[in-house]
């Protein structure tokens, strides 16, 4: 066994004793989600009365680059005997690539929690979908019906990396149509007026409309719905469990991720190490490229990287 099989496996022990208490925000599996760092943004707009511009600054977390797709929820439900939700068997709709449908809340949380995870607050889905320059759409200021299926201008969903032309700033696609999606927040009308300007979780309870029940929150248009539910700030609502729309609900995950950006750098760093100890090399080298990705000029990244090289050569 050569050095570094003995060097990097020697590490492994004691990796997994002395990682930071960050590692376990990072210790869901962050692959196809985008991380967006800590920082501020105005959340809401002036398009209706429930949606008051207001400044929040939220901590860094890493968010699904696509909705959940029937494929992985299929292995949720085998994994946990989930029942399967409405419109399973809807050949417009249970395509593996298409996202779920047919969800209620109580299952999109359940999935998240399954995979190590947590549905987003509503204001973590907002800065996603507007993107470091605070965009009315996704891609933009203007709608453009090439960039998101809504309005029933295509009949059914499509796959969860469609529309590749219309992701936002950040790299996260389809917050503009295709499927609503559940996040984490009960729905207040009046919420925005008085929301906390740090890492907001939403009202302690949700709207009753109508003596229904209380309601959370719904965010992005579905392909079944108007433009005018399209842009970032639109919020919509529905009883947790309730799965109406389902045609065109579905979810996608979140997960916290450290305070300071370099210490996620190390986390990937640590992770590609613990994968070299464990002649994991295409581990390895997908951890040490989200290192470098952070911190392209780390020579001891750079290093790492030709190794692990090496071996996947070998």
């Amino acid at each position: 066994m050569n050095t570094l099989f003995t060097s990097t496996k020697a590490m492994v022990l004691t990796l997994s004793l002395t990682m930071a208490p960050w590692a376990t925000a990072l210790g869901s599996d962050t692959t196809d989600m985008v991380l967006i760092s800590k920082g501020e943004f105005i959340m809401g707009s002036q398009d209706h009365s429930d949606e008051t511009p207001h400044q929040v600054v939220l901590d860094g977390y890493y968010i699904d680059k696509y909705e959940v797709s029937n494929e992985k929820y299929k292995k949720f439900m085998r994994s946990t005997q989930h029942p399967a939700p409405a419109y399973w068997d809807d050949p417009r709709l249970n395509g593996a690539d298409q996202p779920v449908v047919g969800v209620n809340w109580y299952d999109a949380n359940a999935f998240c929690e399954w995979e190590g995870k947590r549905l987003p607050t509503e204001a973590e889905w907002e800065r996603a979908a507007k993107g470091p320059d605070g965009h009315h759409y996704p891609w933009g200021h203007k709608i453009d019906p090439t960039k998101a299926n809504y309005g029933q201008n295509v009949g059914k969903t499509k796959p969860v990396n469609s529309y590749p032309e219309g992701i936002s700033g950040y790299g996260v696609y389809n917050m503009a149509g295709n499927v609503f999606e559940w996040v984490s927040d009960w729905y207040d009308p009046n919420y925005f007026k008085v929301s906390a300007a740090l890492n907001p979780q939403g009202p302690s309870g949700g709207y009753n409309f109508a003596n229904q029940g209380p309601v959370k929150v719904l965010k992005g248009g579905s392909w079944l719905a108007p433009q005018t539910s399209l842009h970032t700030s639109h919020r919509f609502w529905n009883q947790p469990e309730n799965n109406s729309y389902g045609v065109g609900l579905g979810f996608r995950c979140a997960t916290s991720a450290a305070d300071d950006s370099m210490e996620s750098v190390r986390y990937h760093f640590m992770h590609s190490l613990i994968s070299m100890g464990k002649e994991k090399w295409s581990d390895a080298l997908t951890s040490i490229d989200k290192a470098l990705k952070q911190d392209p000029e780390n020579l001891e990244y750079q290093e790492t990287r030709k190794m692990i090289l090496k071996e996947i050569k070998n």
